[in-house]
């Protein structure tokens, strides 16, 4: 038996992607146009597969292209991204790790960077600067790109995860407006910022007084249909010398509401415990199996919030839309209705519910699934 199609907790990899062909195709023109792009949508909806994805078929396909992905997760300070934005940068630049040490001769002129390579150089390539001369002369960090592309006739494409990390840096705003400012008059570097809060990227991207408003192309990166994913799903497991019943395989998708992460998850719990043929059955239990394994984690996020909030969700549950009307309310125990707007924008800022369409929802389909048994006493689907 081959192993699991379905995959999740990383970036999926090409054969497990799927169904992004819009936003594929959107995404690689605009890079290749020169067009910067920012990603935004609910955390694990699929952004860094997606880029991966593009990126992957850019260097396949385009040799003078030189692409860089950069993961700003554990980035704690602008010295660090200016660190590790000159060393992925520079080994983009070329396959030759003689050449990355030359770098420092050849494209600095204010600043003189520490090159170090190790036993490998691949993952023991590292770039060092002194403080002053890193504070006096972060433009030309900022534009190294930039000038790598001009000397050597090339053209660079940057992606930057979890870019809202930067906004934690001390001094953030004034840094903001340097990258801006460098970064909106390269010619030669296209750059796609992405990230797991979504709010904080839309104060970034898409707030008028903001530096980086209308740096590029906004993509709100959309849930995948459910016809999509019952295709995939379909066609994963036959691949994979399994078969799901129809009724199965749209089940899936339905009870994780189109969620790329849950999905993926979900499918896989199904495949692993199902012999030849998955059923409806298998479905239910492996969502019983999906949700009691997060329960830790789901434990440790209510942990920190509050009783107020803890009742509007489960207004949210309810379907209920009008918070601050006096029935509601009492209901739900919501307090004031300063209290009940705030606790609303709490919540969306922590990316626990969204608005859709009018009307409030989870976005953790399987977390609500346990809140709702945990906190409402209802139980989970297919059980009896």
């Amino acid at each position: 038996m081959k192993d699991s199609p379905f995959i999740y907790g990383t970036t999926v990899s090409t054969q497990a992607f799927t169904n992004r062909e819009e936003e594929s195709a959107k995404l690689k023109a605009n890079l290749l146009n020169g067009i910067n792009t920012t990603i935004i949508s609910p955390r694990r909806w699929g952004k860094s597969s997606l880029v991966e994805k593009v990126i992957h078929d850019i260097k396949r396909s385009e040799k003078s292209r030189k692409t860089v992905v950069i993961d700003l997760f554990s980035v704690g300070t602008e010295a660090e991204f200016l660190e590790l934005f000159t060393r992925e940068v520079i080994k983009a630049s070329s396959s030759k790790w003689q050449e990355w040490l030359q770098s420092g001769k050849n494209f600095f002129r204010k600043v003189t960077p520490q090159l170090t390579v190790g036993l490998d150089p691949v993952s023991d390539f590292n770039v060092r600067f002194e403080t002053k001369e890193l504070k006096k002369n972060t433009d030309e960090i900022l534009n190294l790109p930039e000038t790598i592309a001009k000397e050597k006739g090339i053209k660079f494409i940057i992606c930057l995860d979890e870019f809202q990390n930067l906004a934690h840096f001390p001094n953030y705003h004034a840094f903001e407006k340097k990258m801006r400012a460098c970064w909106q008059r390269q010619k030669l570097v296209t750059y796609c910022t992405y990230g797991s809060k979504r709010h904080m990227m839309n104060d970034i991207f898409n707030n008028p007084s903001a530096p980086f408003y209308r740096f590029g192309d906004l993509m709100m990166l959309p849930r995948i249909h459910s016809k999509k994913w019952v295709s995939f799903i379909t066609k994963s497991f036959i691949n994979s010398g399994k078969h799901i019943e129809p009724e199965a395989a749209a089940l899936i998708p339905e009870l994780m509401k189109n969620h790329s992460w849950y999905v993926q998850q979900l499918a896989h719990y199904t495949w692993n415990i199902s012999k030849r043929k998955a059923t409806v059955h298998d479905v239910y239990q492996a969502l019983k199996e999906l949700v009691y394994t997060n329960i830790p984690f789901y434990q440790k996020e209510a942990e920190n919030i509050s009783r107020t909030q803890l009742n509007f969700m489960k207004a949210v549950a309810n379907g209920e839309s009008r918070f601050t009307s006096v029935a509601v309310m009492d209901e739900f125990q919501l307090g004031t209705p300063r209290n009940a707007s705030k606790n609303k924008t709490m919540l969306v800022n922590n990316d626990i519910i969204q608005e859709e369409n009018g009307q409030y929802q989870f976005l953790d389909p399987a977390f609500e699934l346990w809140f709702r048994m945990q906190y409402m006493g209802e139980k989970l689907p297919g059980s009896k």
